[in-house]
This record gives structure tokens, sequence and C-alpha cells, in this order.
């Protein structure tokens, strides 16, 4: 009998919860194979079956389990069960499969009346009481998908007529620390918020011209993330105080630029972190962007690719905020916010013009960062926004660098 125990995930975490089971007690498994997923306060993990056999599992979902503590075992004598496959090799997997003949198609839809449904389908029924076997599934061998059973909901919500009722659900362990965090930066940190706003048209004008040859070149879309951590890299390495922290007494500073992204994942916010971004090229930002935002839909991060940000930045734009406060990422010292692009009529050279403007917000800790630094390293992303050649010079004029001033 092989003992399945929760493997150690990161030095500062103790313990897990258990989100999903995809197999059950009493399933044959194979090597390798998906057992579980776990969630810890700062990421999801998965759990593969050590060897093949008989699973026995040994707690169900929303359990907390220590580091170490036992979760499943796998009866590595039992034998295979009579009719079951043995895996081939994925390479194998290229091969077409064969056309379906009409008895084939008639075992399908005998199949989909069964109801058989995955972990995720079987949740989403289970809180609306839907009978799976009211469900024709469209997935393999007629089993009922996420998206079957989110279908089913609908159907359901739809026919209900207006009540008052009211659901409870247990907050995450990704949540809770988000929570905790969130309260803790604003009773431990002098914050203010400091705003600007931007002219996005150079920008603008900029990635129209060249965002198909930018994508041909390099294979990623040129995006405005990629142009703000630039602006953002140029700023902190003018003001150091905005990209250091306090430790007790002691401010550390930083001679390098480990941008947090913000993103919104499935089970919650998550602040991936790009390394050393004041040496990485556009491009380079942009594919480090794509790869840390799929792998958070996915709930793949690592904790490695979550932990030692300087600076954060948080695009709220994105769901159509026009202007916000954001809140610091301890132990970090600022945020900047970025939020949507609107046209508005503004002054420039006494006349009165139409430009896509965007306000940004800086929230800094005011214990370590002046009110002067905090409103000269919004006006220098600001710059460099508004002439974009500024991040090829580090922020200095290219003029006074011809002329050695």
């Amino acid at each position: 009998m092989l003992q399945i125990k929760v493997p150690t995930v990161g030095e500062s975490i103790s313990e897990v919860v258990i989100s999903r089971w995809n197999k059950k007690s009493g399933d044959y498994v194979e090597m390798d194979e998906l057992l579980c997923e776990l969630e810890s306060d700062k990421a999801t993990f998965e759990l593969n079956a050590e060897a093949a056999g008989v699973l026995t599992t040994k707690g169900n979902e929303g359990d907390t389990i220590a580091i170490g503590e036992l979760i499943a075992e796998i009866d590595t004598d039992a034998k295979r069960p009579e009719g079951a496959t043995v895996p081939e090799p994925k390479a194998a997997a290229k091969e077409s499969p064969k056309a379906e003949t009409k008895a084939e198609k008639e075992d399908t839809k005998t199949t989909y009346a069964s109801g058989s449904a995955g972990p995720a389908a079987q949740k989403i029924l289970a809180e609306k009481g839907i009978d799976a076997k009211q469900i024709v599934g469209s997935g393999k061998d007629g089993r009922i998908t996420k998206i079957d059973a989110l279908k089913a909901e609908l159907k359901v919500t739809s026919n209900e007529t207006k009540g008052r009722n009211d659901r409870t659900e247990k907050m995450t362990s990704l949540r809770k620390t988000v929570s905790r965090r969130l309260v803790a930066a604003k009773n431990e940190t002098a914050m203010l918020t400091t705003f600007n706003e931007v002219d996005m048209k150079p920008i603008m004008d900029l990635r129209n011209q060249y965002k198909a040859q930018f994508k041909e070149t390099h294979g990623v879309n040129l995006g405005f993330m990629s142009f703000f951590t630039k602006a953002v890299c140029v700023a902190l390495q003018q003001f150091p105080a905005v990209n250091a922290y306090l430790n007790g007494e002691e401010i550390i500073y930083h001679d390098y630029c480990d941008v947090s992204i913000a993103v919104s994942a499935p089970k919650g916010l998550v602040v991936p972190v790009i390394r050393n971004a004041e040496s990485l090229s556009l491009a380079e930002i942009e594919s480090e962007v794509m790869r840390l935002a799929g792998k958070a839909r996915d709930n793949k991060l690592s904790l490695e690719e979550m932990t030692g940000g300087t600076f954060t930045i948080t695009n709220g734009g994105v769901f159509g905020s026009m202007l916000s406060t954001p809140i610091i990422n301890p132990p970090q010292s600022a945020i900047l916010g970025m939020h949507n692009i609107v046209e508005r009529a503004v002054v420039q050279n006494g006349q009165i013009v139409v430009r896509p403007i965007m306000y940004v917000a800086l929230s800094y800790d005011h214990r370590i960062i002046d009110g002067r630094e905090s409103v000269g390293f919004l006006v220098k992303v600001k710059q460099c926004l508004e002439n974009p050649t500024l991040l090829l010079t580090q922020g200095t004029d290219p003029n006074k660098l011809l002329l050695g001033l």
C-alpha cells in the first residue's frame, strides 16, 4: 500500500485545503494521473498519483490538511480492471480517431442518459438540486461538463420566481489571505494617494503604427502594460524611495525593479512578478505578462512567481474603472493604478482639443515616501508615456543628452 502525503509547497505554508478531488475512493488510477487540487493561502497545486493502483482517499473537498499528513493511499497490488486499457504514450494520440458507427453513436446516447458528471459539474448541480440524469452531456462518452452544468443552472435560475434567498459560502484560503493583507495595509501604513492624468495619444499612435509589425516580429501583441512597466522602471530608478520598503527601523532600497502585475484569477486576485523589468525590452515584458497571466487564469502560478516584487501595477481600467485609490501590496511601499481611457476635452497650447485621457493614481506609504517624491514619480511616469522616446534615454530629454546638459 503506497501512502500519499501532502507535499511541502512553500516555507511559510503549514496546511492546505482540498479544493477538488478528480478521483474518488475505489477508482483505479494510473501513474502520474491527477488525483486532486490543493489550495493554499497563496496558490493552487496539483497532486498526482505516484503509482498505478486502486485509490483510497483520506479527506473530503473543503477539508484542511496539514503538510505531511496522509491524504490518500494507493493499493499497488490491485489488478487493473478488466477491459481497462493501458495508457498509451502521448505521441500515439496523434493518430486519427476512427469514425463512429451507428451502433457506437447509439451507445453514446445511452451513456448520455447515465448522467456521469465531473467534479466541477457535480458541485454546480448539487448547489441547484439538479438531477444529472436529466442532462445530456456534451463531453467524451456523454460526460456532463462544467459548461453543461452552467447551462442547466441558467435554465433553472431563469424559471425561478423572484425570491429572497440567502447563500453561505466558506471563504477560500486565498480570499482570507487577501482580506488579511488588505486590512493590514490600511491599518499599518500611512497610506496616501496622488493623482494625475496622461494623454495616451502618443502611445496609441505608436501602437497603431507598429502593432502589426511588432506582432509579426516578436509573436506577441503590443499592449499598454509594457509601456507602463518601462515608464515605472524609469521613475523608480530616479525616485528610489518608491522602490524601497521598511524593515523595522531600516529602509531597504532595491537597485532592480521587480514589478508585480495584479491579475484577476478565477479564485481571486493574484500578483505575479516580472523580474528585472528595467532590463527587459517591450517585447520581453509583453511575453512575460502573457505567460504569467495565462498561468494565473489556469491557477498554475508558483509561489516564487508571486513573491518578491518591489512595486505593483494594477489595471482597473480593463473593468471600466474611471478612478480609484489602490491599496499598497505589503511589504512594498507604493502601487500604481491604471484606469480606463476616455476622450476628454483638454486645453493644449491655448486650444480646446479632444484627447484620449487616462487617470492614474499612486498610493504610497508616507512613512518612507515624501509628497515631493510621490508627485515627482507620477509626473515622470506621465512624461515617459506622453513622450515615449524618453523610455530609450532613461527619462532624460534627448536634446539635453545631445547638448551634454
